[in-house]
């Protein structure tokens, strides 16, 4: 295993109709596009793109798989990096000017909030887009989609353990509570298969076709 590196990167350009999704907004009126704007606009100066990661060897367990020391008990994440020697593990966050925002309209404006709330989650996800398509460049390959813990069996405990692989807290402020919540509350860790084909790869990072919740509200059709 590689040693844990740190990267600041500038944040695409805001999808709108991502944002409208998180909100729940399928429908929005010019009122809802003016307070997306509006959203937009403040959090502009406020968010900063961090991220941690390192390069671990993958092997197999009986019930899950191995990256590096790590033990990982879930066989739907063993099946994801299947084919994979190594996978990138990362985490993600956009610093907590987003949470001071979010908690300071929730109490004078909570349709604001909630929409910034939906800003940060598309943020976060871009983040770790642009991340992605980063990291496969660098290394001239294809990264399989993310895989995060609470995905599919992968428990969410194993939060501490990778938090502890990269110290996410020394080296881009990102800190997980008893109960297994991330602060600041816009970030992502994740697991990415390195891959030397695309099949199943990041080249289209939706995965949603995989998942087999198909009741769920902000599942994408295409």
């Amino acid at each position: 295993m590689t040693g844990v590196f740190t990267l600041s990167l500038p944040l695409p350009p805001v999808d709108e109709s991502e944002v409208l999704r998180y909100a729940a907004c399928f429908e929005p009126d010019e009122n809802t596009i003016a307070l997306l704007k509006s959203c937009t606009a403040e959090a502009q100066g406020v968010l900063q793109g961090r991220v941690c990661w390192c390069i671990a060897e993958v092997g197999t367990l009986v019930n899950g798989c191995t990256l590096g020391a790590l033990e990982l008990p879930s066989l739907d994440l063993r099946s994801n990096l299947s084919g994979c020697k190594e996978a990138v593990v990362f985490g993600a966050t956009l610093g907590v000017g987003m949470d001071r925002l979010i908690n300071k309209y929730g109490y004078i404006s909570p349709a604001k909030a909630l929409m910034l709330q939906a800003l940060g989650s598309e943020r976060i996800e871009a983040l770790c887009d642009s991340f992605c398509k980063y990291i496969g460049q660098e290394l001239g390959a294809h990264l399989r989609s993310r895989y995060s813990p609470g995905y599919g069996d992968l428990p969410l405990e194993s939060q501490r353990d990778i938090f502890a692989l990269l110290d996410c807290p020394k080296n881009i402020g990102l800190c997980l509570t008893e109960g297994l919540v991330m602060t600041p509350s816009k970030s992502v860790t994740a697991v990415c298969g390195i891959a030397s084909t695309c099949l199943g790869s990041y080249d289209n990072p939706h995965k949603c076709g995989l998942c087999p919740k198909t009741d769920c509200l902000f599942r994408r059709t295409v």
